[in-house]
């Protein structure tokens, strides 16, 4: 077991603003081409460069001076935020594509099918029927109702209206859950891999994410052993999320009983459950809402939402339930920030619940096509030497281990030494676009997304097979 906590203090000092200014700053053309007063503006500008003048100059303009005198620090709990490496990946295959050049993305996480058309309709219709006003912050009644009906249907757990809230999207609802709950010097504990905003999250809301990394040989799975021991006063969230972005991994019903017993025993412990993959399964893996354990209700955050089980990534709906006195905490935060959700995407989520049972036929469809998909990638990775993986039983992602090829030195590209030059390496060699598992708390890893049809998929994994000869594992670089 590795454990990394984050030492950074959002509460550092800002530093000291003092303008240094020469007379290049001013402009980037040469003196013989300024006018006698912009010499002069210069001029004044130079010699008053180590403070602030008590009054502007009459050589100095005030768009000048403006600029020159804007204190442009930012937060540091801001600049402390890593960018996603996601996005990046995702963006420079998308600029390579825009050039011409054929590349497979295997990147993004979202499915690419369309949303189903029952869906669809029920937006347009209700745009015809001129539903396109505020709605109340928390969400519409009829959609908090269909939610609390889903819970209890296929989750069994019971929660009132009050109890839902409705965000622009699952990522919203953990934010708003972290925030709500946290404080300067809390700690929240996050297994890796992990989704690559979780620790971020954290940071925004002035606390400090403290990793607990898992195995390939346990599936990634976190070890209640592996909890217990990280967990301390400072404790106050435990994010899990199941089926698992980026590995697949669907935590079993006696790990998640051994995991409530720990936090039981916590009393400041909560948990935020993010179940956004839950329709994504494979059988006989089965899904298990955390707050549905023995007395789980009262500490878990259930999230979830309409993106990736109903191919609906741009409508940017989600919902958290809760108790509610955290309902009331968050739902304050939205008021502050967003506001409610779109009124159109809400009537589409209420028209997405009533599709049937887990998604009825629709999601069925998708997730068959998943299933195949998965399997198809399975096994010709296993077939490559060297690389190992966990078999994924939820989601649309797999998340192999490469590192027995970093060391590798490939001719005209240059030296294999982590995730991410692999994954540089093979947009450049196989035009297929991954992303580095470091990215996701496991630089061992790359995590490849299989939402794309089987003939992107077949094409994606021949280009990979093609240039796998330029990579040399460990073992045979040692001999």
């Amino acid at each position: 077991m590795k454990v990394i906590k984050d030492t950074k203090s959002s509460s550092s000092s800002r530093p000291t603003f003092r303008p240094s200014c020469t007379l290049r700053t001013i402009s980037q053309k040469p003196a013989s081409v300024q006018t006698q007063s912009a010499v002069k503006e210069s001029q004044d500008l130079a010699i008053t460069s180590n403070a602030f003048p008590q009054k502007t100059s009459p050589f100095l303009s005030t768009q000048t001076f403006s600029r020159l005198h804007v204190d442009t620090t930012i937060s540091p709990r801001v600049a402390a935020l890593k960018p996603s490496k996601t996005m990046a990946i995702a963006d420079k295959a998308t600029a390579l594509v825009q050039a011409g050049v054929p590349v497979i993305r295997l990147a993004a996480g979202e499915p690419d099918f369309d949303t189903p058309g029952p869906i669809v309709e029920a937006a347009v219709e209700a745009l015809r029927q001129g539903f396109t006003r505020y709605t109340p912050n928390a969400g519409t009644l009829e959609i908090r109702q269909a939610i609390c009906h889903k819970l209890k249907e296929e989750n069994g757990l019971s929660y009132t209206p009050d109890e839902i809230l409705v965000s622009n999207g699952a990522k919203q609802s953990v934010m708003q859950a972290v925030v709500a709950v946290c404080s300067p010097g809390d700690e929240v504990i996050v297994p890796a891999p992990f989704w690559v905003s979780y620790p971020e999250i954290a940071r925004l809301a002035d606390a400090t994410p403290v990793i607990v990394q898992t195995s390939i040989t346990d599936n990634f799975i976190l070890k209640p052993e592996s909890l217990s021991a990280v967990l301390n006063e400072k404790s106050r969230v435990l994010i899990l999320c199941s089926p698992s972005n980026p590995t697949g991994a669907v935590y079993p019903r006696k790990t998640l009983e051994a995991i409530a017993a720990i936090v039981a025993k916590h009393p400041r412990l909560l948990v935020i459950s993010d179940e956004i993959y839950e329709h994504i399964i494979y059988s006989p893996a089965r899904h298990i809402s955390f707050a549905s354990l023995p007395g789980m209700w009262e500490r878990t955050f259930t999230i979830n939402g309409f993106s990736k089980a109903f191919a609906m990534t741009g409508w940017r709906l989600g919902y958290l339930a809760a108790p509610k006195h955290f309902v009331v905490a968050c739902n304050r935060i939205q008021s502050q920030s967003t506001s409610g959700a779109s009124s159109i995407s809400q009537k589409a989520g209420v028209a997405a619940l009533g599709l049937g049972y887990a998604g009825g036929e629709a999601v069925a469809t998708m997730v068959k096509a998943f299933l195949e998909r998965r399997d198809f990638l399975v096994q010709r990775l296993q077939a490559l030497d060297g690389v190992k993986l966990s078999v994924p039983e939820g989601a649309f992602y797999l998340f192999p281990d490469f590192s027995a090829y970093y060391g590798t030195e490939v001719e005209g590209f240059g030296k294999i030494h982590d995730a991410e030059t692999l994954c540089r390496f093979f947009l450049e060699r196989a035009k297929v676009a991954l992303v580095p598992g470091d990215a996701f708390g496991n630089g061992c890893c790359v995590r490849i997304s299989y939402a794309a049809s089987m003939e992107e998929l077949t094409t994606a994994i021949e280009s990979i097979e093609s240039v796998m000869p330029l990579l040399k594992p460990a073992t045979a670089l040692s001999k």
